[in-house]
C-alpha cells in the first residue's frame, strides 16, 4: 500500500497532518500504546534502519516502558539485517533494503528473536541523498508483525498477523525521521486495537 504524505497540492512542503513539532503527538501515542500493551500483558520490539533507534528512544523516554517494551535492533547494513533479524539475502537482492518485503522480514525477525507479541520495522530514505526515481527521498517502508496466542489451542499455538505499508513523506531529513517515528507508533496502536 502506498501513501503519499505530501501536501494536498503535491508540493514539497511538510505533510498537512504533520505539525512542525511532533514530540507531543509521539508522547501521546506512546502513552496510549503503553496502556494497550500493558492491559494485554504484551511486549513489543522495534527493528529500525532510517530512524536510527528513534522509535525505541521515544518509547523508553516514558517511565515504566520496561513493562511492555523488550528492546530493539538498529540495522543500517544489509549484513546486520540478515544476521540480527533473519532477513533473507534473496529478499534483499530482489527487492532492495527499502522495500515492504524486507521490512516485513525485519518485523517478523524482531518479534520471533526477541520473544514479543508485536514488532514494528522501518526502512527508508531519510535524505538528503540516496534517493532515486523509483525510491525517492522521503520513501519509508513499514511493517507491523503480531504473534497472537490462540484461545483453546494446545501447545501454545499463535497466529501470525503482518501488515506492510509504504509512505512518501515530505520535508528534510529530521522531519522525515520524526514523521516515520509517529507513523510507526500509530500503526502499532492500530494493529493492537484490531484485536478487540
Amino acid at each position: 500500500m502506498n501513501t503519499d504524505a505530501r501536501g494536498a497540492d503535491g508540493g514539497d512542503g511538510l505533510a498537512l497532518w504533520a505539525p512542525l513539532d511532533l514530540q507531543p503527538a509521539i508522547a501521546r501515542c506512546v502513552a496510549d500504546l503503553a496502556a494497550a500493551l500493558s492491559s494485554r500483558r504484551f511486549y513489543m520490539a522495534t527493528a529500525e534502519s532510517c530512524t536510527g533507534g528513534g522509535i525505541a528512544y521515544s518509547i523508553t523516554s516514558r517511565p515504566g516502558s520496561s513493562d511492555w517494551f523488550a528492546g530493539g535492533a538498529v540495522t543500517y547494513t544489509n549484513a546486520l539485517k540478515m544476521q540480527m533479524l533473519g532477513v533473507k539475502a534473496e529478499t534483499l537482492a530482489q527487492c532492495g533494503a527499502v522495500s515492504e518485503a524486507v521490512a516485513a522480514e525485519m518485523a517478523a525477525g524482531a518479534a520471533q528473536r526477541l520473544g514479543c507479541q508485536l514488532a514494528v520495522a522501518v526502512s527508508g530514505i531519510a535524505g538528503p541523498g540516496g534517493g532515486t526515481q523509483a525510491k525517492p527521498v522521503g520513501m519509508v517502508c513499514f511493517a507491523w508483525h503480531l504473534l497472537v496466542p490462540q484461545a483453546g489451542m494446545s501447545g501454545g499455538s499463535v497466529a501470525s498477523i503482518s501488515k506492510t505499508e509504504t509512505v512518501l513523506f515530505a520535508g528534510g531529513r529530521e522531519s522525515v525521521r520524526m514523521q516515520t517515528i509517529l507513523h510507526a507508533l500509530q500503526g502499532c496502536l492500530r494493529e493492537i486495537h484490531r484485536l478487540q
